[in-house]
């Protein structure tokens, strides 16, 4: 097995860790503490078509697949976690249209989305419809040529940024399930906000609860065949940007742990003498590597179409984990630097617990992955 990358692959990734290194962490701490959406640094990766970045070249993209949605989202996270998350959520809406849109909806709206001038939110949790999506109670009616849609979503990343909302909806009864949701591009403004919430981490960018009242669609705004909108997203494997994330987050603790405790004195000499501090180190590297290692295998696998076989459950468990432990052990060993906002770790913390949340929580993912392992015996 060929665990190297292609020149152009290290080519994308050192290009993305210059820009991330040099125009985005420098503003992290400062766009987190004022809760700022990084509105122009997602203008510039528009400019270099990143937020195009797996979308076809007939449309303005740059043709990638998912193993260079991972380098590149793991350079982001590095950097600046909500930053991977607002292109990655929106690349994510633009696959889906990409793949189940009408024509007239990708040629409209796929460059501009590919260029990020017109930009897409997700809706498709509810407030009883989290992990159990088919429990969605946002309907969507029929009338003539229009739908009539009422409901709420939440954890809208992205929405107030947002041109449209891809809202997915109940279109059949509950007896035709899975094969009764169908998904819609509403503009954001047919939308109320009811709820922003204060978060823990990912303060950059919101996803608050929005609210629908009798919206009309037109049909010519339906995105995938009508009962099957649910069935089709499974299909797609975006949802990969988020253990590239915590792979990100985890890398980026491992180094300003080795930076810190190389410079750090005490006793006579730099923390990083000590042994047992090493091994912690080491230990850190260890699950950096691990986790990409299964990161990149899931989104290889779904590049080439074989069976993921477990695959993206275990890379999503593992790295958003890894996350959460290398940060809080980047918190410890940095000492009581380490829990103040002049040092980046305290923000790696809290934007990595997100991801054992976001995406499904593991839990959900651990259940899926048991269950490939005894089919696949």
């Amino acid at each position: 097995m060929d665990f190297r990358l292609t020149a152009d692959q290290r080519s994308l990734r050192d290009t993305v860790r210059a820009f991330a290194t040099e125009e985005i962490e420098p503003r992290a701490r400062e766009l987190d503490q004022r809760d700022e959406y990084p509105a122009d640094i997602l203008a510039a990766l528009g400019d270099q078509r990143l937020t195009g970045l797996t979308l076809p070249e007939q449309y303005g993209g740059r043709g990638e697949g998912l193993v260079e949605l991972c380098l590149v989202v793991e350079e982001l996270a590095a950097a600046m976690m909500p930053v991977a998350s607002a292109l990655a959520l929106h690349l994510g809406v633009a696959t889906v249209i990409e793949r189940f849109g009408s024509d007239a909806l990708k040629d409209d709206l796929l460059p501009k989305m590919a260029r990020f001038e017109t930009v897409c939110a997700l809706g498709l949790s509810e407030a009883n419809a989290g992990s159990d999506k088919l429990a969605m109670e946002t309907e969507a009616t029929r009338d003539g040529d229009e739908w009539v849609i009422s409901g709420h979503k939440q954890w809208v990343t992205n929405f107030f940024e947002a041109d449209y909302v891809l809202t997915y909806a109940k279109t059949g009864p509950e007896e035709a399930a899975p094969e009764n949701i169908s998904a819609f591009l509403i503009p954001t403004d047919e939308f109320e906000v009811e709820t922003v919430w204060d978060t823990l981490g990912a303060r950059s960018v919101p996803s608050p609860k929005v609210t629908l009242d009798a919206v009309r669609v037109p049909d010519s705004r339906r995105v995938g065949d009508v009962g099957m909108a649910y069935i089709q997203r499974k299909t797609v494997n975006t949802g990969v940007n988020v253990p590239a994330r915590g792979v990100g987050i985890a890398r980026a603790a491992l180094e300003k742990t080795v930076a810190y405790t190389s410079g750090r004195e005490q006793f006579g000499g730099p923390l990083s003498d000590f042994q047992g501090l090493r091994w912690r180190v080491g230990e850190m590297a260890t699950r950096v590597d691990t986790a990409r290692l299964l990161t990149l295998r899931a989104a290889a696998r779904a590049d080439r179409g074989d069976p993921l076989n477990g695959a993206m459950h275990m890379a999503k468990i593992h790295a958003t984990e890894t996350a959460v432990e290398n940060a809080n052990e980047a918190m410890q060993l940095h000492g009581g630097l380490g829990y103040t906002t002049e040092c980046h770790v305290e923000r790696y913390l809290r934007d990595a617990k997100l991801l054992t949340i976001a995406g499904g929580p593991n839990e959900g993912h651990r259940d899926a992955l048991a269950t490939a392992v005894y089919d696949s015996v």
